[in-house]
């Protein structure tokens, strides 16, 4: 068997967690395989909003585990409070969560020097969530970070204070106030909570599963547009979010990826600073963003708004191999007279369909093709010929431009408002 990786090919909060959420039961292991709690995938389950930060989207259904992988940076404090609220709502997500011993661990020091650094930038933010995850990151490229296996090691706590004492060396380079003991007596607590969880050898697990034939699905947090080489650099996570980083954030072989399932918005949003080509200042973009209710499932910022930009979603579909599209809220767009899909850039003099080297600096006007709204709910919509003729034509154009075809579409948040087009995918 193998491995199926599920994306957003966007700027991240397309919807995965509610795509994932529809394709669990089909799988044995669902893997998050990069990023930390800056993830918020949210599920509307029976009418009752759910969001996930760190924990993957399968963790509803009974049939697959839940791996939190090698590539992910664990909060253990964010980690114990999700559980607990899980728990809360009658959720059994001990018996059904694995972690990584090699997924990295956030601690309260790397919180500081996240604020710091940011607020050090001034107007040049680049709209961290401020939740430690790229000095993490930064400390396990650095060779120095610690990891869950570390928290079974009995000089746990000398470990800790040694890269602490570091993260205060830096931390005197800003002009930034702080407490240094700030949260750090729960954040041993909240490690003798991780201790009584499943920890596993993850590379190993997830191999074997594979080897015996089992279902696995990687669950990518943020988007495309986000991974720190190919996306809106430098306003782009700590991570790779792209296909190939699943292979890295779970420990398998390129030789197993299978389908390659990107999620896109029907229009496009982003949340905090950074290029937007398509982004709409006026009527129509608040529209979208009301519509849309478009506000971080993580950070509860507003987030910019804007028509779909294919150039954008060619290039991710591109880098990642994609194989199936899953259109989300279409529904969005159901009182729009007009609707626009940008389908070519002009920059430099030239039109293309590529993205230039650096979005940041390379003035950028949109063009795009105008199509006409469909003016009516879609909310009883379950098949794709029950679409109004205008919607069946902007999506057939979406299919024709990205030469991907679309295998789903969601028409409003709850888990069953979906249009099947290719069954296969749920199967």
């Amino acid at each position: 068997m193998n491995v199926d990786v599920l994306l957003g090919l966007q700027w991240g909060d397309e919807g995965k967690g509610k795509i994932v959420d529809v394709l669990a039961p089909k799988y044995d292991l669902i893997a998050r395989f990069q990023g930390g709690p800056n993830a918020g995938h949210t599920l509307v389950i029976d009418g009752k909003k759910m969001v996930l930060h760190t924990i993957p989207s399968g963790v509803f259904h009974d049939r697959p585990m839940n791996l939190i992988g090698n590539g992910v940076v664990i909060n253990p404090v964010t980690l114990r409070a999700e559980i607990e609220g899980l728990e809360a709502a009658n959720i059994d997500v001990r018996k059904k969560l694995l972690l990584s011993k090699k997924a990295s661990l956030i601690l309260p020091t790397h919180k500081l020097l996240d604020a710091a650094s940011e607020a050090a930038k001034g107007k040049e933010k680049i709209g961290s969530t401020l939740r430690g995850i790229g000095p993490t990151y930064m400390d396990k490229t650095g060779r120095n970070g610690l990891r869950v296996g570390d928290i079974l090691n009995p000089d746990f706590s000398k470990l800790y204070h040694a890269l602490k004492q570091k993260h205060l060396h830096l931390l005197k380079m800003y002009d930034f106030v702080f407490d240094e003991n700030a949260d750090e007596a729960e954040f041993f607590e909240a490690i003798e909570f991780m201790k009584s969880l499943q920890i596993v050898n993850s590379e190993y697990y997830v191999n074997d599963l594979l080897a015996s034939g089992k279902r696995i699905l990687a669950e990518g947090a943020q988007g495309c547009m986000l991974d720190i080489d190919f996306g809106t650099y430098p306003f782009v996570t700590s991570s790779n979010t792209v296909t190939a980083s699943a292979c890295n954030g779970l420990g398998i072989a390129p030789t197993k990826i299978g389908e390659v399932i990107g999620i896109s918005k029907a229009y496009c949003s982003l949340v905090g600073p950074g290029p937007f080509p398509t982004e709409l200042d006026n009527e129509a973009g608040e529209r979208l963003r009301k519509n849309g209710h478009e506000f971080g499932a993580t950070t509860g910022r507003p987030r910019r708004c804007g028509w779909i930009d294919l150039p954008a979603l060619h290039y991710t579909a591109m880098i990642t191999g994609l194989t199936k599209i899953v259109l989300t809220k279409i529904d969005v767009m159901n009182d729009f007279d007009t609707i626009q899909a940008c389908t070519a850039y002009k920059y430099d003099g030239i039109e293309s369909a590529e993205l230039p080297y650096d979005l940041v600096s390379t003035p950028i006007e949109p063009i795009y093709k105008e199509f006409a709204g469909w003016k009516t709910s879609l909310d009883e919509a379950r098949h794709f010929v029950e679409l109004p003729e205008a919607a069946q034509q902007f999506v057939q154009f979406i299919e024709s431009y990205l030469h991907v075809p679309v295998a789903l579409i969601s028409n409003a948040p709850d888990r069953e408002k979906m249009i099947i087009i290719d069954a296969a995918i749920l199967s």
